[in-house]
């Protein structure tokens, strides 16, 4: 009798534990979501509507409102959503290539490889991931004038090659799960050096690169501060740096349509996030633990 009513606690101790699980993970999905929503219900709302209330969903006319938004945005020499959307996509998808795979490359070199200095190159990239990029900034700045380019899209493509921090988890990943008998076996075999790491290691870092891709892109995707310094052409104007043009008339300042242009800057990370958020979980577990 007194093991069933013990088994009976236990059992109802484990369902009120749920209940707390269930309610808690709710409450951080609606706060995460939230401001998404906010800004969808924003995007269709007039400037008066945006100023009354900012948390509310309501609006009068909902499609009339989005239709004199969207030609707000578009009237404006300043925003060109086409030039924006295809001056991002170059710029974010490059930088995304080129990120993972140099740092994947790199942190591959470190962790299968035995030299001299490998321990005191592990540390200087360790060192680098401590100053912040605005640091360095005007530096690059100098360089890029001094080198032509300003006003190019590859001033923001280049610098992406180097890439402390992902080098870092990619080498923490390698560590993991990288067998050094598949290496000796494809050397054996008469393999090179670049034909194992493209067919072998890197189908092995899927998870990982796949995680720092979200990342990269999503970083590149909503730079500001250095597009806005290294670019003038407005031909060359990435869409964030548009967006936020859409807030200089300190005059007249139409809310909804800055909204608006926010929304058509954040969907393309949406698709993105959705098709490679499967490996996220899977990604930062693995490059956390070290065998």
């Amino acid at each position: 009798m007194a093991n069933d009513v013990k088994l009976h606690s236990i059992k109802r101790n484990e369902t009120a534990l749920k209940v707390v699980i269930y309610v808690v993970s709710i409450f951080f999905s609606i706060m995460t979501l939230f401001p998404f929503v906010m800004l969808i219900c924003n995007s269709y709302k007039n400037t008066y509507e945006v100023q009354a209330s900012t948390l509310s969903l309501y609006s009068k006319e909902p499609f009339k409102n989005l239709a004199f938004n969207w030609k707000q945005i578009t009237s404006k020499d300043a925003f060109h959503p086409g030039v924006g959307f295809r001056n991002s996509f170059i710029v974010a998808t490059l930088s995304t290539i080129l990120n993972v795979y140099f740092s994947s490359l790199t942190a591959y070199a470190i962790t299968a490889y035995e030299w001299k200095l490998r321990e005191g190159f592990n540390a200087m990239i360790m060192a680098v991931m401590m100053i912040p990029g605005t640091v360095t900034m005007i530096g690059f700045f100098q360089f890029a004038y001094t080198i032509g380019l300003v006003n190019k899209l590859s001033a923001l493509i280049l610098p992406s090659i180097a890439a402390p921090m992902v080098v870092f988890f990619m080498r923490q990943y390698l560590q993991a799960s990288l067998s050094m008998e598949i290496v000796q076996s494809a050397r054996i075999d008469g393999a090179g050096e670049f034909r194992i790491f493209n067919q072998i290691v890197i189908p092995l870092m899927k998870p990982a690169i796949a995680t720092q891709a979200i990342f990269a892109y999503v970083g590149s995707w909503n730079n500001l501060f250095s597009p806005m310094i290294l670019l003038t052409d407005k031909n060359k104007k990435t869409l964030p740096v548009m967006v936020s043009l859409l807030n200089g008339d300190i005059y007249k300042k139409e809310y909804g349509a800055i909204y608006l242009g926010l929304l058509i800057t954040v969907l393309p990370l949406i698709v993105v996030y959705a098709f490679l958020s499967k490996y996220i979980v899977e990604g930062v577990a693995l490059g956390g633990v070290k065998s």
